[in-house]
């Protein structure tokens, strides 16, 4: 995708990656649109930052998926670009149907029904458009699994899967999708993710996914190098140590 020019709608986006992400798109000359559940935290970002546009939306919820897409269409006929950032994570126990099953659920209707209804929403505009760009969200946990998250691991695997499958079927439009593939980032995602060592600062993270979507405009994929040894332990031969590695040195695994 062009780093600039570009009307781009970030559900999900009040906080963390999409936040951070939003606010630096928005200063490379694009128009950004922040969604999100809490209207507080939207009121807040456009006062902090009244050249970006909020709209509220809940995407575990497709009525309101469905009228969020109105509203921003409404008000930015010129949308091209649409990033599925909205996810949540949960450390589960399955050892019990008690102690993972709501989460499971939960995890699953965010992770992947939002994504597969946000496109719903708006994939017929977007093939009107003479360029648009569909950014999916995975994670290196779709290619090496931290135990304690099985739902948030399994979900992500269904998005790369996802973004692989509409990159063929969409061949034929104007549409591309690009994977955008974060390792641990320190945010909120988890209890104690936003201050720990073992996750990537945020600033640096933004920088250089920014960075690699200017200088690669045709990747299929955006993977800054801390997620490459989780994305190609399968590929390089050595799965069964990147996991181990993983599990041994995440925090939320111990």
């Amino acid at each position: 995708m062009n780093i600039s020019g570009n009307t781009i709608f970030i559900p999900g986006a009040t906080s963390g990656i999409g936040l951070a992400l939003a606010l630096e798109l928005e200063s490379r000359g694009n128009t950004v649109i922040v969604g999100g559940r809490r209207a507080g935290l939207l009121e807040k970002i456009a006062a902090e930052h009244p050249g970006i546009d909020t709209v509220r939306i809940d995407t575990a919820d497709p009525a309101s998926i469905d009228s969020a897409a109105r509203e921003v269409l409404a008000k930015h006929p010129d949308l091209n670009v649409l990033v599925t950032m909205a996810g949540i994570m949960r450390v589960e126990d399955w050892h019990k149907r008690e102690s993972f099953l709501a989460s499971a659920e939960s995890v699953v209707t965010t992770n992947v029904l939002g994504p597969i209804r946000l496109i719903a929403a708006f994939i017929e505009h977007l093939q009107e458009r003479p360029h648009a760009t569909i950014v999916t969200v995975s994670s290196g946990l779709a290619f090496a699994p931290l135990k304690v998250t099985p739902s948030y691991n399994a979900s992500k695997a269904a998005i790369h899967m996802l973004s692989e499958s509409i990159r063929l079927q969409l061949a034929d439009t104007t549409v591309k999708i690009v994977e955008l593939e974060p390792p641990a980032v320190r945010t909120s995602l988890l209890p104690g993710q936003e201050n720990s060592e073992f996750a990537m600062p945020l600033d640096e993270f933004v920088a250089e996914v920014v960075a690699l979507l200017g200088s690669q405009p045709d990747a299929t994929e955006i993977q800054v190098e801390r997620v490459k040894f989780l994305r190609y332990g399968e590929a390089r031969g050595d799965y069964d140590q990147v996991v181990e590695t993983l599990n041994a040195s995440d925090p939320h695994a111990q």
